[in-house]
């Protein structure tokens, strides 16, 4: 299970010497403890991937959104901080599908779901999350299920 493997990346991590990614994996791992005592579960779930990188996403989501700030706002040392610790979070993410791979997933679930119009969106949408929601950065998937009807 991944949660298992980021508990292992801590350990070696420690053995290491390695500050920055301890702390980064600890971020993750305190993240996830967090969203277990959101859902009252308190330990795992048999299968809790999911749940695992969907945190997962989250964080780099926020990372990339703080890394822009930074950068903007000519903070370059707290922008490679942030870089850091978001090279870390994606070791542990599932590959990405590729632009075309999304493209071809969408135009298979319209087909399949007689999609025709942009109000089907939102079934196309659950569709694809539900499939394919690890593999995918959803707000990227929006824009393109949005087109896909253009």
């Amino acid at each position: 299970m991944l949660r298992d493997t980021i508990k292992s990346a801590q350990v070696s991590a420690m053995k290491a010497g390695d500050k920055p990614r301890l702390a980064a994996v600890r971020l993750i791992l305190a993240k996830i403890k967090d969203r277990d005592i959101e859902l009252r579960t308190g330990t795992a779930p048999d299968d809790d991937d999911v749940l695992v990188i969907d945190v997962l996403q989250k964080m780099a989501k926020q990372r990339r959104e703080s890394i822009t700030m930074y950068e903007q706002g000519g903070r370059q040392e707290l922008a490679d901080q942030e870089k850091g610790e978001l090279a870390v979070i994606e070791e542990f993410l599932p590959a990405q599908m590729s632009e075309d791979d999304v493209k071809a997933a969408i135009a298979a679930i319209r087909a399949e779901l007689g999609a025709e119009s942009i109000k089907d969106m939102g079934k196309v949408m659950a569709t694809l999350k539900e499939r394919h929601g690890t593999e995918i950065d959803m707000s990227k998937a929006s824009g393109l299920v949005k087109a896909s009807f253009g």
